[in-house]
């Protein structure tokens, strides 16, 4: 059973989460660009240590508290599916490219007698 609340109304502090998740965000790209000189290494560890940091402040907050309860009822769902067997798969990919065929059999028709109508009947035109 799910249950929907809407909640449009956040906390200064959850606010002040996501500010410092963007801000963290930009700031280790911006290390990334200026620790140029100073090797691939501390490059990607700034770049990599600032995401981190940044997913780690916005999954203490509202919104990232509710993206992993989204995550966890999404994976809830998943389990629920009943996957096809590998029979049933093969007879559906089968009648695709069955109808696949017909169809591109009958627009091929369709567009030779509409070509024949046309240029041959019609206008007069001889290839």
């Amino acid at each position: 059973m799910a249950t929907s609340q809407i909640e449009t109304v956040s906390s200064g502090a959850d606010k002040a989460k996501l500010a410092a998740a963007v801000a963290l965000v930009v700031g280790s790209v911006a290390a990334f660009y200026l620790l140029g000189k100073q090797g691939a290494v501390a490059q990607w560890g700034a770049l990599l240590i600032g995401l981190v940091a940044a997913a780690g402040v916005f999954l203490v907050s509202e919104s990232g508290r509710r993206l992993v309860a989204f995550g966890r009822d999404a994976w809830r769902e998943v389990k629920k599916v009943v996957w096809p067997t590998r029979k049933e798969t093969m007879q559906m990919t089968a009648y695709v490219f069955a109808f696949v065929v017909v169809m591109a059999l009958f627009l091929w028709l369709t567009d030779k007698t509409l070509e024949w109508v046309f240029y041959d009947l019609i206008l007069g035109w001889r290839k």
